[in-house]
């Protein structure tokens, strides 16, 4: 139940003042259909407005004067501009006005009158003039133009101006509300109240008060991450409140482990031992297993399936493709078949009599382990007792999608796996409510590839080399940057590469994209992964998920569009057998300081998580390499990246919170569950949930 003291800001937009049936739309696509949503809208600049006289007038700038009304010019046709010629002790200029403004102007503003006008002065070949005065007022009322004036967002229909009235009347609305701030930490970070922060949010006085690092916009980042926080350290407190299937090895993994031409390393045997112990401890896992591409994550999810299945439970392992998921079958499927546990994988191609089948041995639980797709979690998909889902690049799956496959069972064991490693400062807000085990360290025997960035100039020479590398039994990958998949030219970027590869080297060139059908794709990837097609050429990074250990040279066109991150996902997709291996990172010079500082880099490591602590630093406050995609929480106020120190501050006080006050019962307790509730952080919310 949302506390009384919230209803002004909670209520429709429509009952702002001067907020009709024709403004509410465009006010609400501004920002949403709440008070509350316009009082949180963020000025993006300030126009500073310099008084003068006019002979002082500077082109480009925002000025305000005391002029006389001297004469009007009115227009002759509809598309003409009405001037108006105004005069001070020290010169004059023209006003312009288009549309069907004269009659009315020269009502409001006689000839012989004094007003005081603001707006940006221009130098025009009609000489000195100001097209559509932001502000035309008598002198009585010229307090009414702000020497500093906030601006927001705005639309077509709805000027910058107009926005700011809202918002005002937004502030105007909003309640003292009872501090939930601990005062130790507020005192510390000399932040403002939560009522003095907007206040400050929207009367900036300079660019520094637009910035993110200033005390009002930390104080409500913070506001907002500590409301995140709580949500989900609530929910992993209530998670680990729900009883689950004990689940103790036996010798089955062991065997199947003795079976492998590898052994594991530290890192993963550590994080088998994390996923042990909550299994031991009667309560429901949700552990997330983060590792580098090639770190072995899969076979430690394996070997937990085997304790499930050896314990008489069932495990299912969802992937984002069709791809992924038959790469996954053919690792898992193998060692475990040889030990007596039945995989079956299920996408969504099986049809007819083969599909009943594996519904049935699932079904009957003779099917110990499940591999697919979407598939896995359709209606007529039943388990006879699913005790643990293994979700491959979860982020890539909506919350309803894995709820419905742990939903399949009671309180199931959650396994996250994420091949894209990420700062320990960002982990919280992606995987507050989740364990995490990191396998930060790869398989031996591993060789690094060797990265070179080279100019699009040396083209010919590349090709010549690659030439000579595929005439030695060699395979490559050869990606071509995607920025959308709508983007016909980058589609025809590709084919055309496609085209002019096999020219040199033969038709033994494939294309991959994601205008293709899945049978499409796979089939060129089933050619390529078996050796037919030597060289694979590909638009997207998705489609390149599968494992080809033959494939030892990767070239990836235009490097300096792709990310950081996403250049060493793709080269991870080279050097996994003992071969040497090999990217070159295609660059159009010259290089931004960014980019260049990205593929330097690359050439100098290839531990992703060092990587990905790099990323962020060149990253800083944006966020062009898409890690929101990735599964960052949407925020208001708070930048993962700018604000990455108040993140950990803020789980670490949720944690407190939890353990002190679990019902938020205290004075501070009461006053949290009001800052919840103005987020929408809860923890029972099931769309914001992470597992």
């Amino acid at each position: 139940m949302r506390p009384e003291i919230l209803f002004p800001l909670f209520a429709p937009i429509a009952t702002l003042k001067g907020v009709g049936p024709r403004v509410a739309p465009l006010l609400e696509r501004v920002a949403g259909p709440l008070v509350r949503d316009v009082l949180w809208l963020k000025p993006h600049s300030i126009v500073r407005r310099t008084p003068g006289v006019l002979s002082g007038a500077v082109d480009g700038q925002v000025m305000t004067f005391v002029v006389t009304i001297d004469a009007y010019q009115k227009a002759r046709t509809r598309t003409q501009p009405t001037r108006v010629r105004v005069t001070d002790d020290t010169g004059f200029m023209t006003l312009v006005f288009f549309g069907r403004f004269g009659d009315d102007l020269e009502r409001r503003h006689p000839v012989g009158e004094k007003r005081v006008i603001s707006g940006k002065v221009e130098d025009d070949r009609f000489g000195r003039q100001m097209v559509h005065p932001d502000y035309m007022l008598a002198p009585d009322k010229a307090g009414e133009i702000p020497e500093v004036e906030a601006i927001y967002p705005a639309t077509e229909g709805l000027p910058p101006r107009r926005v700011r009235t809202f918002v005002d009347e937004a502030e105007a609305r909003a309640p003292d509300l009872p501090e939930w701030l601990d005062p130790a930490w507020k005192a510390q970070e000399r932040f403002p109240s939560w009522r003095e922060a907007l206040h400050a949010l929207h009367a900036p006085r300079s660019e520094a008060d637009l910035a993110l690092a200033c005390p009002h916009r930390r104080r409500l980042a913070y506001d907002e991450l500590l409301a995140h926080q709580l949500a989900m350290a609530q929910r992993k407190a209530a998670r680990r409140r729900e009883p689950a299937a004990r689940i103790t090895p036996g010798g089955l993994a062991s065997r199947i482990r003795a079976d492998l031409p590898f052994a594991f390393t530290d890192a993963q045997e550590r994080a088998l031992s994390d996923i042990r112990a909550d299994f031991a401890a009667g309560e429901r896992m949700s552990r997330l297993v983060q590792g580098d591409v090639g770190s072995g994550k899969t076979v430690v999810a394996m070997c937990a399936m085997a304790d499930v299945a050896e314990c008489g439970g069932q495990s299912a392992l969802m992937a984002p493709t069709e791809i992924l998921a038959r790469q996954h079958f053919e690792t898992i499927s193998g060692p475990l078949a040889d030990h007596g546990v039945d995989v079956v994988l299920l996408t969504g191609r099986d049809k007819g009599a083969g599909r009943a089948e594996k519904l049935r041995a699932l079904a009957s639980g003779s099917a110990k382990v499940a591999v697919g797709t979407h598939a896995l979690f359709q209606d007529d998909v039943a388990f006879d007792k699913l005790e643990l889902v293994v979700i491959d690049e979860q982020h890539r799956f909506g919350v309803a999608e894995r709820q419905r496959l742990q939903g399949k069972g009671r309180a199931v064991h959650l396994i996250a796996m994420s091949a894209t490693p990420i700062p320990r400062t960002l982990e919280l807000t992606m995987y507050g409510d989740l364990d995490v085990s990191r396998i930060d360290q790869k398989p031996p025997g591993r060789t690094p590839v060797a990265t070179r960035a080279v100019p699009i100039g040396r083209l010919d020479e590349i090709v010549g080399r690659l030439k000579q590398a595929v005439a030695g039994g060699a395979q490559a990958f050869w990606i071509c940057p995607l920025v959308s998949e709508s983007e016909v030219s980058d589609l025809a970027a590709a084919e055309m590469r496609a085209v002019a590869l096999r020219e040199t080297l033969g038709p033994g060139v494939g294309l991959v994209h994601g205008k293709m059908s899945g049978a499409e794709k796979d089939a060129v990837m089933a050619d390529f992964a078996d050796g037919r097609v030597p060289v694979l050429v590909a638009t997207t990074v998705v489609e390149v998920g599968v494992n080809v250990p033959n494939a030892t040279i990767m070239v990836i066109e235009q490097a300096e569009r792709f990310g950081l991150a996403q250049l060493h996902q793709l080269r991870g997709r080279v050097g996994r057998g003992s071969r040497e291996s090999a990217c070159v990172l295609l660059y159009d010079p010259p290089l931004s300081e960014t980019a260049q500082q990205r593929l330097d880099i690359l050439r100098r490591t290839d531990d992703g998580f060092v990587i990905a602590e790099k990323d962020l630093e060149l990253r800083g406050g944006g966020d062009a390499l898409g890690l929101r995609q990735s599964g960052l929480p949407d925020y208001v106020f708070a930048d993962p990246f700018a604000h990455r120190d108040l993140i950990s501050v803020a789980g670490d006080d949720a944690r407190l919170i939890v353990n002190r006050d679990p019902g938020l019962t205290s004075e501070r307790g009461k006053a949290l569950q009001v800052l919840q509730e103005l987020f929408d952080w809860k923890a029972g919310l099931a769309l914001r949930d992470a597992g």
